[in-house]
C-alpha cells in the first residue's frame, strides 16, 4: 500500500496515528463497542472481501464482490445494538479478544485531514470454556480522517490471511 508519501515512525503525526490504533484496540478488547462507534465516519465503508486460493496470474487473492462484510455506519451501529440485545446468544457471555497490532505504515492522503494506515492484526479469541483460542491473522488497511484532536474511520479494509475462516462465527470488529 503505498497510496503517498510515507509519514516515519519520528514524525509527530505517526504517534497520534498509532495511539489511536492502541486506544481503539483497547475500546474492542474491552467490549466498549458504543463507545468504539463513535470512532466510525458518518461515510464508513467497513468492508473484510473473501480470500481467494488461486494460482499465480489467475487472478487479485480477493475476491472483488464477495465479502465477508460490506457494511457503512448504518450496519455497523445496528451490529453493534444487536450484539447487545438478548438476541445475540452466541455472544453471551462475550467472546474474550485481544488484538495485537504491528508493522504500522503511515502515508499522507490527497486531502490534509487524512492518512492512510496499513497495519497487520493478530487477534486471538477465547470463546466460552473452550480451551484453544481461534486465531485471525490479517491485514486492514484505513483511511483516518481528523477529527477534532483525534481521528475518526473513514475507511477499513481487512485482509484476513486464511482462506476459510476457522472460528465458530463472526461478531468480531477489526
Amino acid at each position: 500500500m503505498d497510496r503517498g508519501r510515507r509519514i516515519g515512525s519520528c514524525d509527530p503525526r505517526f504517534s497520534e496515528v498509532y495511539d489511536f490504533l492502541v486506544d481503539e484496540a483497547t475500546l474492542l478488547d474491552n467490549n466498549h463497542l458504543e463507545e468504539w462507534a463513535q470512532l466510525l465516519a458518518e461515510d464508513l465503508v467497513y468492508r473484510i472481501p473473501v480470500r481467494r486460493i488461486l494460482s499465480r496470474g489467475q487472478g487479485p487473492p480477493f475476491d472483488p464482490v464477495m465479502a465477508h462484510l460490506d457494511d457503512d455506519h448504518a450496519a455497523m451501529t445496528t451490529r453493534i445494538r444487536r450484539l447487545r440485545s438478548k438476541a445475540a446468544w452466541v455472544e453471551d457471555p462475550p467472546s474474550i479478544v485481544r488484538r495485537l497490532l504491528t508493522n504500522v505504515r503511515v502515508t499522507a492522503a490527497e486531502s490534509p485531514s487524512e492518512v492512510w494506515v496499513q497495519s497487520y492484526v493478530l487477534a486471538l479469541r477465547s470463546q466460552w470454556t473452550k480451551a484453544q483460542f481461534d486465531i485471525i491473522s490479517m491485514e486492514r488497511q484505513d483511511l483516518l480522517r481528523r477529527k477534532a484532536d483525534s481521528f475518526e474511520i473513514a475507511r477499513r479494509t481487512v485482509y484476513v490471511d486464511q482462506s476459510s475462516l476457522e472460528t465458530s462465527n463472526l461478531p468480531l470488529f477489526f
